[in-house]
């Protein structure tokens, strides 16, 4: 049976290399975790669209078992599930991330 809310989660990751389902905007996150990973992602100079699950609970709730992943962010690259927020900081922290990204073909821009 199809899932619209996947349909609609799975095009989004076909149609961008990096995603952001978080609460809010790139420009004006609702939570404290969403932005986070938006300062991340702008520190390391990568493109992404943020999506805002706030404005939709279907969605909300729906890329919660899309990804098997109880909160939200959820940042996904390449279509791929990277993690939340503590991953990413993680990620970052110890400079895989960039590594991740750049092996991923993501295009970094100098901050």
């Amino acid at each position: 049976m199809s899932n619209p809310v996947f349909e609609r989660i799975e095009s989004d990751l076909r149609e961008n290399d990096v995603v952001l389902f978080m609460k809010g905007t790139p420009h004006f996150p609702q939570c404290g975790f969403s932005a986070t990973v938006v300062k991340i992602l702008n520190h390391v100079g990568v493109s992404f669209k943020g999506i805002d699950v706030l404005q939709d609970p279907g969605l909300r709730q729906g890329i919660k078992e899309f990804a098997n992943w109880p909160t939200i962010p959820q940042l996904y690259v390449k279509g791929e599930f990277v993690g939340g927020c503590d991953i990413v900081r993680e990620m970052f922290e110890e400079g895989e991330l960039q590594a991740f990204l750049t092996e991923k073909g993501i295009t970094l821009e100098a901050a």
